[in-house]
Formats: structure tokens, C-alpha cells, sequence
């Protein structure tokens, strides 16, 4: 007997006591799904919702200043390893997990919590779908984007678990209506195509417009995007592409 029950992406969002686990614990997880219907668009499904952790440690001032959780807000509530997997790996079987820079969610959703989920990174995908954009943070392209659909209210406050998720759900939404869910995890496989330099002379100009030997220097940078970015941009001129008209640098977000 076929499920009632849509495939789903689960969009996860973590709020933590800061970014390097086991050091760092998770204090909060919020989700929103995405889903598949009958007529091949996808859209929000259900009402998501949100879950406070113990982190076991307390909470940096530095923490409590970007999500104002603090310690007495998680001293009674359970510990992760009992919140986790109900849900990031929910019924009915999810097609993927998501996040907005989904390497942060991966570090603590590890693969034995998530049955080895295949992650979306949004961040990823939308320089990939909408390289335009003057930012690719989740809030930046909220507001630049202005989905359908999204309550302002209901995306608020700003670095709270739910909140986050719900905006993140959003953009999701609009790129599996876009493209399909095998190329999502694909691009979030690989580092980030930056559309831009993000720094130095040509800080702002797009990669095809900066010239050999500036684009040689981006080729043993520390940051993997950047990179990845410029052996992509040197492979596509060898392949015989030419290098575009350079154009006033522009401010640009990440």
C-alpha cells in the first residue's frame, strides 16, 4: 500500500555554543519541510517547530549575544542525543536534509544521527541559481528575494532556530521548483562557485573579468570556495572561454 505521506526535505537549523564540536554543543534545533505534491511543485509542509538542548556547558557571552539563549533557558531541557534523531530522521522518510551553510549543521548532525541523510546546502546553491544577488546570506536573500508566501513575523527573530529554518525553507522551495533535487546535492557536494572576488584589487568584479595572473594567485588560497572558484573559471578558459571586459567592482555580501 502506497504512503499518504509526501516526500520531504527536513530544513534544519541549529543554534550552538559556537562552531567547533566536541568542544561546542547544539542548544537549539528548529525545522521546517519542504515538500513534494501531486502536481510536481514543491512547497512548506506542516507547521515545523523547534526543540531546546542541554548543551552540558554553559553558554558563552559571545553566543548569547547573536541568539539570547541563556543557560537557565536550557537548564530542564534534554540532551541531544535524545532530541536528535526523531528529528533529523523523520517519518515519512525524508529525500534530504538542508541547510543555509550546511557544513555547520553536518559537524554535529553527524551521519549516525541522520542515517548518512544527503545534505542541500542553500548557500551553495543559490550563488549556483541566483549569482546576481548582492549577498548570499539566508536573511540577505530574504529580503532580496522576497519569497512568496513567507510571514515576516513568523521568520523573526533573526538566529533563532525556527525562525531561520522557516526563511531557509523558502528559498528551498523556490530552488527545487527550479531544479531537481539530484543537482541541489550535487553543487552542495562540491565548495561554493563564488559569482564574485571577495577581496583585493579586483574585490567585486566577476571571475571572468579579472585577468590570468590575477586569477593564478586565487589558485592556492587558504578558503577552499575561493579556491575551487578559480580552478573552475581556469578550466573553462582553457576549454577556450575568453576573459569578459572588466566592470566597476561592486559591494557583495556573503
Amino acid at each position: 500500500m502506497a504512503s499518504s505521506y509526501p516526500p520531504i526535505i527536513r530544513v534544519i537549523d541549529l543554534e550552538t555554543t559556537g562552531d567547533k564540536p566536541p568542544a561546542h554543543a547544539v542548544i537549539e534545533i528548529g525545522w521546517q519541510d519542504v515538500a513534494l505534491g501531486k502536481d510536481g511543485r514543491w512547497e512548506l509542509y506542516g507547521e515545523g517547530g523547534n526543540r531546546m538542548v542541554n548543551p552540558g556547558r554553559p553558554i558563552p557571552p559571545l553566543t548569547m549575544a547573536i541568539h539570547h539563549i541563556r543557560d537557565e533557558d536550557v537548564a530542564d531541557a534534554p540532551w541531544w542525543h535524545d532530541v536528535a534523531r526523531p528529528i533529523l530522521d523523520p517519518w515519512p522518510r525524508r529525500l534530504a536534509l538542508a541547510a543555509h551553510r550546511a557544513t555547520f549543521e553536518e559537524q554535529f548532525c553527524t551521519p549516525a544521527l541522520t542515517r548518512g541523510a544527503d545534505w542541500i546546502c542553500t548557500w551553495k546553491c543559490a550563488m549556483r541559481l541566483w549569482p546576481d544577488s548582492g549577498g548570499f546570506s539566508n536573511q540577505f536573500l530574504r529580503y532580496w528575494r522576497n519569497p512568496e508566501g513567507l510571514e515576516h513575523a513568523r521568520g523573526l527573530p533573526a538566529h533563532r532556530a525556527f525562525p531561520d529554518a522557516y526563511v531557509t525553507a523558502h528559498h528551498l522551495r523556490d530552488m527545487l521548483n527550479q531544479t531537481s533535487v539530484e543537482q541541489l546535492i550535487e553543487w552542495s557536494k562540491a565548495p561554493g562557485l563564488l559569482p564574485r572576488v571577495r577581496y583585493g584589487p579586483d574585490r567585486g568584479k566577476e571571475w571572468t573579468e579579472i585577468d590570468d595572473d590575477s586569477l593564478a594567485t586565487f589558485l592556492t588560497d587558504r578558503d577552499e570556495d575561493i579556491r575551487f572558484t578559480a580552478q573552475t573559471e581556469l578550466a573553462r578558459r582553457h576549454s577556450g572561454g575568453q576573459i569578459r571586459q572588466s566592470l566597476p567592482a561592486q559591494d557583495t555580501l556573503f
